[in-house]
């Protein structure tokens, strides 16, 4: 199942910046291994914000909250889920 995930995170202006380094940090190496995995397809930073697209490929609701909740930055993030699914027009034999 494909998800289109935006994430928008806001650390609190009060966060030590070593607490906000080690955040980003453990999120980024959790964020590649979802990717290298195959789970998390697609990750794009969106210009002028602290705030990404994703795709996630997953095979339920459940895992995708599972994935997302587990996130260090989870907590300050506020998050769009919308279920995707093929287009009949799409020319892309890979879309599930």
């Amino acid at each position: 199942m494909l998800f289109h995930v935006r994430m928008d995170v806001n650390l609190p202006l009060a966060m030590p910046e070593n607490q906000a380094n080690a955040l980003k940090k453990t999120e980024k190496e959790i964020a590649q291994g979802l990717q290298a995995s195959g789970k998390w397809r697609h990750l794009w930073r969106i210009a002028g914000q602290y705030a990404n697209i994703s795709v996630f490929d997953v095979d339920s609701v459940d895992e995708l909250h599972t994935l997302i909740s587990t996130l260090p930055l989870f907590p300050y993030m506020q998050i769009h889920i919308m279920p995707l699914c093929r287009h009949p027009s799409s020319i892309r034999e890979d879309d599930k």
